[in-house]
């Protein structure tokens, strides 16, 4: 009985302090037809130079693999449509070497392959140019160590190539407890 008088009480008291009552839980002001809304948009970006191995930062996320894993730190940065862009060298234990050029969308954590590196030294731009959802693997999960622990806290891009760079470094976001 005391919860239904406290209730007509606050509703009595009008819609501003009813919803200061609650503490303004699930109160929001609806949105009009002059907040625009903005679609995003993807920059058009190009490979950069292949990578030199003094670039090369290992990172270790597994022992699900025998394959070594190294960002290029003088590739990594955060565009302005808030895709964290680097290129990644995947040593096999067989001795084989992958070099893609990639991006992470934080938001919405999905990655996309640019380009892949050729022996001659040259890109070769990928044939799929849609964003694929970053799958949390056991095997081989390096886009999601990448996303998760180290580029996109809580689907946030880093703010900076610096702090990609020092996330590596440390095998945690540098903001992370």
């Amino acid at each position: 009985m005391k919860r239904l008088s406290f209730f007509l009480v606050v509703l009595a008291a009008g819609p501003s302090s009813a919803a200061d009552a609650m503490g303004g839980l699930g109160y929001r002001e609806p949105a009009g037809p002059d907040i625009p809304i903005v679609e995003w948009v993807e920059q058009q970006v190009e490979p950069p130079a292949l990578p030199k191995d003094v670039d090369l930062v290992e990172f270790y996320f597994s022992a699900g693999t025998a394959n070594r894993f190294f960002i290029d730190g003088s590739t990594l940065g955060v565009g302005s449509d808030g895709i964290v862009r680097y290129v990644l060298v995947v040593r096999t234990s067989g001795g084989a070497t992958n070099t893609t050029f990639e991006g992470i969308r934080c938001k919405t954590g999905e990655y996309k392959l640019y380009a892949s590196g050729r022996a001659d030294g040259t890109w070769a731009r990928s044939r799929i140019g849609n964003w694929r959802p970053i799958e949390d693997k056991l095997a081989n999960r390096h886009h999601a160590a990448l996303n998760r622990d180290l580029f996109c806290p809580l689907a946030t891009p880093i703010d900076s190539a610096d702090d990609g760079r020092e996330a590596l470094r440390r095998s945690k976001h540098p903001r992370a407890p």
